[in-house]
């Protein structure tokens, strides 16, 4: 055994008697969406979404900002979690076409759907086809060409060759 096993061994024993876990969970603080997201109700891609709940979708959808990773997720119960660091330097379309992402993600939430089937690769999940798909109707909407959409679509945990793939599945020229 090398030193760096018997050191992690050790940690572990530690963290075993002190109860480490106990030490690292904290109460997640949520917000309620519209107080931080407005208009969002108007939004003709949203209505289309959900129908005659849009507002009461929307008024009861919790958000919790973090500083910790990513742009924009749903998280296990049903929260939509952003981080911060995002909001502030993010590109203002970019934001916008990832809340209509991850307000679909929220619909299927709602419907029971699995979010995270671990059957598929990540562009292959049929509710991250379902979602892209939306935002690139949505995108093409509000005027934005394929070569603004494949910028959107281009994000740090997919391949190239992942990325080439998703544009084909979505019909999106990219170059």
């Amino acid at each position: 055994m090398d030193w760096r096993e018997i050191l992690i061994g050790k940690l572990l024993q530690i963290g075993k008697t002190i109860r480490i876990g106990k030490l690292l969970r904290f109460k997640t603080v949520t917000y309620p969406f519209t107080d931080y997201f407005h208009g969002f109700e108007k939004v003709k891609a949203i209505r289309r979404l959900f129908g005659e709940r849009t507002e009461d979708v929307l008024s009861s959808l919790k958000v919790e900002f973090t500083w910790i990773g990513g742009y924009m997720r749903v998280n296990n119960e049903g929260h939509l979690v952003v981080n911060l660091r995002y909001l502030k330097n993010g590109d203002r379309v970019d934001i916008y076409l990832d809340i209509i992402h991850e307000l679909v993600h929220i619909k299927q939430f709602m419907e029971g759907k699995q979010l995270f089937d671990s059957k598929y690769s990540y562009i292959e999940r049929p509710t991250e086809i379902e979602a892209y798909r939306y935002v690139v109707k949505e995108a093409r909407r509000v005027g934005l060409n394929d070569e603004r959409i494949c910028e959107h679509l281009k994000v740090e945990w997919i391949s190239y060759d992942s990325f080439k793939q998703l544009a084909k599945t979505l019909n999106v020229n990219c170059k």
